[in-house]
Order: structure tokens, then C-alpha cells, then sequence
């Protein structure tokens, strides 16, 4: 079954996710890679404002290729997560209650979204192409000097991704590999 969810994300939509559930994201999602993470931790610790609204937003972790006529970004697959695991506590803290990339979380990271109630997705590495078809409006709102890694505002309908790591610190991963492990019959 797939959950249907719209940004910005509540507490009660969080609450409500579990770690395996399959998810279609509508609304508005920013991108930010380890360069643009940077200098918002930078843009934080010297008193400045984000260029962007944190509470209940979503980032995903992505620098989407140039869109072709008629496209809004061109492939836009996710980008490891563990680059922005430096980051991703204090921006959790701030109000963002949502991350898409893909691949493990350190525990800093684990703990932060238990802590604060939010949520990690991994979307489908490898799927750029498709993954783009549900991306129908980008626009840049900070450091358009980092070109693809840009930040950039994204309008999505039917965003595909699948929880990963829940509010209550359940791990895809860890789940995952459990079942796996206690369900393959032995030779």
C-alpha cells in the first residue's frame, strides 16, 4: 500500500509513517547537497536567516541535471546521505522534518529525527530519469553559484520514496536485513 502525503509535513503525517511504508510526496521539497548545507550551517552560526522555510519542510539530496525542453530538472536521482549527516541534526532541530537521499544515517542523525519527530525516505538511486517525471516546477532560491547544487524550491506530485527511518527511530535497513536473515530457509 502507498501512503499519499503533502508538504509541509505535520506532526501527525510523521507519526503516522513507518519504516517500509511506500510514499508519494505532493507539494514543495528543496534540494540541497554537502555544498549547500555548508554554507546554510555557515549562514546560521553568523545570526543570518534561512533562504528557505525549515518547519516542516523536506530536502532532498539531489543536483539535478540540466532539464531538456519542456522538463522542469532533468535526472534528478538521489545523492548519498551520509555527506549531509554533519548538518542534518542542527537543520532537524531547526524544524525540518523530512530528508530524501539514500544509504545509512549515522547515529547523530538517528537520534535527531527521534528527537524531533521527523523523517528520512530514500528515493530509488539509479532512477533519475523517472524519478524527474514527478518534478513539474523548480526554481532557485540560494546559491545559484553551486550551478546543479544549487538550492532549489520543487513542486512534486506523486514524489516516490520509501521510509527508511521513522520518528520512532525504526531502521529500514536494520529491519530489513533482520527479516531477511530469520526468513531464508537454510540448505
Amino acid at each position: 500500500m502507498e501512503k499519499y502525503i503533502n508538504t509541509p509535513l505535520t506532526e501527525e503525517v510523521v507519526r503516522g509513517l513507518k519504516a517500509g511504508d511506500r510514499v508519494l510526496i505532493t507539494g514543495e521539497i528543496y534540494t540541497a547537497r554537502d555544498a549547500a548545507h555548508k554554507r546554510l550551517i555557515e549562514l546560521l552560526d553568523q545570526g543570518g536567516e534561512l533562504p528557505f522555510p525549515i518547519e516542516g519542510s523536506v530536502i532532498y539530496y539531489v543536483g539535478p541535471t540540466p532539464p531538456k525542453p519542456g522538463q522542469a530538472v532533468g535526472s534528478a536521482g538521489p545523492t548519498t546521505s551520509y555527506r549531509m549527516d554533519s548538518y542534518a541534526p542542527r537543520l532537524l532541530d531547526l524544524g525540518l522534518k523530512g530528508m530524501i537521499g539514500k544509504g545509512e544515517r549515522n547515529q547523530e542523525v538517528k537520534d535527531a529525527i527521534k528527537r524531533n519527530n521527523g523523517v528520512y525516505f530514500a528515493a530509488i538511486g539509479g532512477a533519475g530519469a523517472l524519478i524527474s517525471r514527478a518534478i513539474y516546477e523548480a526554481e532557485i532560491v540560494a546559491y545559484e553559484d553551486l550551478g546543479a547544487e544549487a538550492i532549489r524550491r520543487l513542486k512534486v506530485k506523486d514524489f516516490p520514496c520509501i521510509v527508511v527511518i521513522d520518528n520512532e527511530g525504526n531502521n529500514l535497513y536494520e529491519l530489513g536485513q533482520w527479516e531477511y536473515l530469520n526468513t531464508v530457509k537454510k540448505d
